[in-house]
């Protein structure tokens, strides 16, 4: 990789991640949240994505369930947005460039799976039985697909002549996504054994 292009990509990530983190006010975590992140296998980033919306959770389980997608679906999203502007970097390898663009597929994929789960989740509300099962099996099943997507992503980056800085960009952010997606799919399943 030449040095211009080790630098767009520094300087882009630095630029990315300023324009793309969120406020740094703190609200304090409800203990709700807290309890129900508890369970999750990120439970620290799970308080963390979440706090910010303790006032409409409240204590509501079919809430912290449809937050706790709605942030994936902006992750995913910020993710797409990422890997359409990483692919138009000059100075990429041709298998970089394509490894990329089959990720972006993915998270397509993924995005897409997340936004039905939340869609499907409303449906939740109005029905009891055997129709909420039937509802809740359709996003349990969609955000188990997205979270396979967004592993999947990093396949095409196989093999040492793929290793550097522009895998390990592409890392980091589909390790953020698939993180606040495994943990929205644990609140989910969580939401559907107390019902």
């Amino acid at each position: 990789m030449d040095s211009k292009l080790a630098t767009s990509l520094i300087i882009f990530a630095m630029f990315y991640l300023a324009t793309t983190t969120t406020s740094t006010t703190v609200k304090p975590t409800s203990s709700f949240i807290k309890s129900s992140c508890a369970s999750v296998t990120y439970p620290a980033l799970c308080e963390q994505s979440l706090s910010p919306f303790a006032n409409s959770i409240q204590s509501s389980p079919a809430q912290l369930a449809r937050t706790a997608l709605a942030v994936s679906l902006k992750r995913s999203q910020s993710t797409q947005a990422y890997l359409n502007k990483l692919k138009k970097l000059n100075g990429l390898k041709p298998r970089e460039r394509s490894a990329i663009g089959d990720c972006l597929e993915e998270v397509s994929d993924s995005l897409d799976r997340v936004s039905k789960s939340i869609k499907e989740l409303k449906n939740c509300d109005k029905v009891k039985g055997q129709e909420f099962i039937f509802h809740m099996s359709n996003v349990q099943t969609w955000v188990s697909s997205a979270l396979t997507d967004e592993n999947t992503c990093m396949d095409g980056f196989g093999g040492r002549a793929m290793e550097g800085r522009v895998k390990s960009s592409v890392r980091a952010q589909i390790t953020s996504v698939a993180h606040v997606t495994s943990n929205a799919l644990a609140l989910v399943n969580n939401f559907a054994e107390k019902h």
